[in-house]
């Protein structure tokens, strides 16, 4: 915060008689963001420097702000090639008025539809996290939605996407209430394709009829319920930095329940720099070898909501966690196995898939990743003039390569079958691939690498073609990172419980003499910084207004 860091500083020139320049940086675009403090609207754009890719903006009152976006800068630019046209949704929610990130939405400007949207079930939890972007815990005055409100959010999401591939249903910890195996039954009754449970794992551990009644509907009418299960790592510190206490114990019984029951599990793991980046290779192998694990995903800490203190120059993204999983286990990867999602924006997110063999540690043990196996650029390159080898392949990797695929759905399991039709078998060194391919449901592992968007981070052009919504009782779909960073969720927070929301501030080093505490353990700007102090104009570029009004703008007369 303060001054820009290059040659120019807040619009000033290099002193007279030192003669000119060169700048430090290649500039790449211009865009939109937000101030991470008061949440207005304000330019900014995204440079090259030592080949990082960082984002740059200025706030009147805040000054200058800047946050590393891409570790790799290469990687970033040559990702663009995979970005996919979007798919208009059958209807919007909203009417653009105000512009990007003020009308959420859906509006017609979005540029994609939902391929996953998840309702947040409620805001209270069994645990009190030091890491949570949703801000939730034991609070008194929070709110749980109720079936009536969850069936209307799940019509507007199939009135959005007529036949919906994934919802997931979230919190807070959703299985804590009341009415979940319901929330689930709605789903199941409706043209939902199938349901995603994200969860710390302390009700499945502690409750094997939880587990069995999920296992009862997992497969019902050919429809799935998959486990999305916190597991940040292996070791004590992890468990007590990331989730205030070691949960080592009611993770492995959790996984142990969920087998038992048939139930398909992805681990979650939120990934904090100088905490538990070095678990990652730990985390797969792991994964690997409990049978109830199909996959892994590896998010970087999205500053939103509770965090530690973090630089936001140092910060980790997803280039960053891949080349740490081609360091921690470079006998099974390197960084080229991981292709962007073209769904979404490319930089967003990564995924790559394995067919493996045996257990790790063991000597039959033996995987290759699916990329090696089929050129995979060849199918979801958009931007290079080529002739796209198989359309039926194509459409299958792009069902794979997709914010709504999950490991043990009909969907994924399909379009993995297809694209193992074009495999090169020459390739599959210590794998069986016949014999893989046959037995894809127990052989086939996905793991993705996800760098969500926060209040330092947020670039306008990605989120307008973010594929991750959330459902909000009123029938919205905000974009996931928009929900996050730009004040939709404590909007959304104070119309639900009745009680004044402040927005969340960034736990940022250099922000520390502006923050407060909220009296949900996140930061909060102290009262003279927050919006509205010197934002009461308007003016039609969009740029010098709050992006949300209602909280901290209760009248929206800053509007």
């Amino acid at each position: 915060m303060g001054e820009s860091s290059v040659v120019v500083r807040n619009g000033q020139a290099a002193a007279a008689g030192q003669g000119k320049q060169e700048r430090d940086e290649v500039f790449v675009e211009y865009t939109k963001s937000i101030c991470p403090v008061c949440k207005v609207v304000v330019d900014a754009q995204v440079n090259i420097r030592g080949n990082k890719v960082y984002l740059r903006k200025r706030c009147r009152e805040h000054g200058w702000f800047e946050a590393l976006v891409y570790g790799d800068a290469q990687a970033y630019l040559a990702s663009a090639r995979f970005n996919k046209p979007g798919t208009i949704p059958l209807t919007f929610q909203t009417q653009v008025r105000e512009g990007c990130p003020s009308d959420c939405g859906l509006c017609p400007e979005h540029k994609q539809h939902a391929c996953l949207g998840i309702i947040e079930v409620n805001t209270n939890c069994n645990l009190d996290c030091p890491i949570c972007f949703a801000d939730s815990g034991h609070q008194p005055d929070g709110y749980a939605i109720t079936p009536e409100q969850c069936e209307r959010m799940l019509d507007a999401f199939v009135a959005s996407e007529g036949e919906a591939e994934v919802v997931m249903f979230s919190g807070g910890e959703p299985t804590i209430h009341k009415d979940i195996l319901g929330f689930i039954d709605a789903a199941q009754a409706r043209p939902v394709r199938n349901v995603t449970l994200n969860t710390n794992g302390i009700r499945l551990a502690t409750d094997k009829t939880f587990a069995a009644a999920l296992g009862r509907r997992d497969g019902r009418h050919g429809k799935s319920i998959n486990i999305y299960l916190q597991f940040d790592g292996l070791e004590e510190r992890t468990h007590r930095e990331v989730r205030g206490r070691d949960l080592r114990k009611i993770k492995r019984q959790a996984l142990d329940n969920c087998a038992a029951a048939g139930l398909t599990v992805t681990l979650a793991a939120a990934v904090e720099r100088g905490l538990n980046e070095h678990e990652l290779g730990a985390i797969i192998e792991f994964g690997l070898a409990h049978p109830a694990v199909h996959s892994v995903s590896f998010q970087p800490v999205t500053h939103s909501g509770r965090h530690r203190q973090f630089n936001p120059l140092t910060r980790l993204t997803n280039s960053d966690v891949i080349e740490l999983i081609a360091a921690q286990r470079p006998d099974w990867f390197r960084k080229d196995d991981f292709f962007p999602v073209p769904c979404c924006f490319p930089a967003c997110r990564s995924i790559t898939y394995l067919l493996t063999e045996g257990t790790p540690g063991q000597p039959d043990f033996g995987l290759v990743p699916v990329p090696r196996l089929i050129q995979v650029e060849d199918y979801l390159d958009y931007v290079s003039n080529r002739i796209v080898p198989d359309y039926a392949v194509r459409e299958a990797l792009e069902k794979l390569w997709s914010a709504s695929a999950f490991m043990g759905t009909v969907t994924t399991h399909g379009q993995l079958r297809a694209a193992a039709e074009a495999l090169n078998c020459a390739d599959a060194c210590g794998v069986n691939l016949p014999e893989a391919i046959a037995n894809l449901t127990h052989r086939a592992f996905m793991i993705v690498v996800q760098d969500f968007q926060d209040p330092y981070t947020l670039n306008v052009k990605q989120l307008m073609k973010c594929c991750v919504e959330e459902i909000t009782p009123d029938g919205r779909l905000i974009p996931f990172c928009a929900y996050n960073s730009v004040g939709y969720r404590e909007q959304v927070r104070e119309q639900m419980s009745g009680v004044k929301v402040a927005d969340v501030v960034p736990n940022a080093t250099e922000l520390q003499p502006l923050l407060a505490e909220s009296p949900y353990g996140s930061k909060i700007a102290r009262s003279k910084y927050r919006a509205g102090n010197g934002h009461h104009m308007t003016d039609a570029t969009n740029v010098g207004r709050r992006a949300v009004p209602g909280t901290g703008d209760p009248q929206g007369i800053w509007r």
